[in-house]
């Protein structure tokens, strides 16, 4: 038996040891191979050992690591503009994660009321089941007991309202209230999707209140969902936007975005990052947005998730005993079980197929973007391997 490695005991690891990624693919150090969907919780979008991202990053490596932002970083220039032009966003400032681009939004939202004479207003509305980070800001706007359990006193300043209610939102209102916080797509929490008209509903009462409207794209940003930004499909814009994951293709890189009005509070010496926007990020960044904003790519991201949607939703209808829902948008895409999770997510993992798990007994499928309609398939015909399987120890453990 090897002998436990001195790290925190805050994982449940599988025992798995991956040597190697190609593409949709992962291969463990005695060589098997495993289809990866779950893409390094939704991180690799465009696979593993991606050519352009390699040869982006190795040509970064030659030159410069780190500078530090008391410099101007050409990388960030570029990368910043390319976000600019593409979305809502007029200001963009760099970090290496999701929790700090929440945490970056969450300042930004603040700032902006107490710039405009109402300190008072640091209140911001947030959701049950959302997920929003593990920093001592983002587990109180995330608001979920077993995250927030034994950390001393929640941090004050957010109002938790159900998932989905506009009446509770108006409600939750008060001179206080600077934002609303949400995912378009509930991720950690069970794959659960705000409807368009929902978001809808929000942009107009932010409007209406004088609030900002935040949103966190972590998990559903850089083409996850089909659009660029899940937003988009309701046809709205927000203030500030928190982005990470995908945008660094597997490089720890976030960014949070905002209107020059959102982020007009923000002046020198109010936030910082020592790593955020290094060069190596900014390599893989610009990489990234090379290929996921290149002509075709999204439309193939829609194209593929209609095929995997289609045979995830046949296996729930051959398979109600063990998959009772299939949920989500594009290629953020959930399995609600009809047994316990962990069962089903140990037998696809058996068929050598990765997922991961998520609230509301769901198991997530994140593919990487650059997945075929072939590979799709494949995971398809795991899955149904995995649930044949389960319905025939189900039967003999009831016979």
């Amino acid at each position: 038996m090897a002998e436990t490695a001195p790290l925190y005991d805050t994982y449940v690891r599988a025992p798995l040891r991956f040597e190697r990624g190609e593409g949709v693919w992962l291969i463990t150090e005695t060589g098997e191979r495993y289809l990866d969907f779950a893409a390094g919780v939704a991180v690799n979008a465009l696979g593993h050992a991606h050519p352009h991202l390699v040869a982006e990053l190795k040509s970064q490596v030659d030159k410069v690591w780190h500078l530090s932002n008391l410099y101007e970083v050409p990388g960030q220039e570029k990368l910043s503009k390319r976000l600019t032009e593409a979305t809502f966003a007029d200001k963009v400032f760099f970090t290496n994660s999701g929790a700090e681009a929440l945490e970056c939004a969450i300042k930004t939202a603040r700032r902006y009321q107490f710039a405009k004479g109402h300190p008072e207003r640091y209140h911001i509305i947030t959701f049950e089941g959302a997920f929003h980070g593990r920093t001592i800001a983002t587990i109180a706007a995330g608001g979920q007991e077993k995250y927030l359990e034994g950390f001393g006193p929640k941090a004050p300043g957010f109002d938790q309202v159900p998932f989905g209610g506009l009446d509770a939102v108006r409600a939750a209102i008060t001179n206080a209230t600077a934002a609303i916080l949400i995912e378009p797509v509930q991720g950690e929490g069970g794959i659960r999707p705000a409807t368009n008209e929902f978001m809808r509903g929000l942009r107009q009462i932010c409007d209406e209140h004088g609030l900002l409207l935040v949103l966190d794209e972590v998990q559903t940003g850089v083409g996850r969902t089909g659009k660029l930004f899940a937003h988009e499909w309701a046809g709205i814009t927000p203030d500030i936007m928190a982005v990470a994951k995908g945008i660094g293709g597997g490089f720890p890189l976030g960014a949070c975005l905002a209107t020059a009005e959102a982020a007009s509070g923000m002046k020198a010496g109010t936030h910082g990052s020592t790593y955020g926007g290094n060069p190596l990020a900014m390599a893989v960044g610009n990489a990234v947005l090379d290929i996921v904003l290149a002509d075709g790519f999204l439309q193939h991201v829609r194209d593929v998730a209609l095929v995997f949607r289609q045979g995830l939703a046949s296996l729930k209808d051959r398979f109600p005993d063990i998959i009772e829902d299939i949920r989500g948008e594009g290629l953020l895409l959930g399995m609600k079980a009809a047994i316990p999770s962990s069962e089903l997510l140990q037998a696809i993992r058996a068929e050598h197929l990765l997922g991961v798990p998520a609230g509301d007994n769901v198991i997530r499928l994140l593919p990487p973007l650059v997945v075929t309609a072939e590979e799709a398939r494949e995971g398809i015909a795991r899955i149904e391997r995995a649930a044949e399987s389960l319905r025939a120890a189900r039967a003999k453990k009831s016979a």
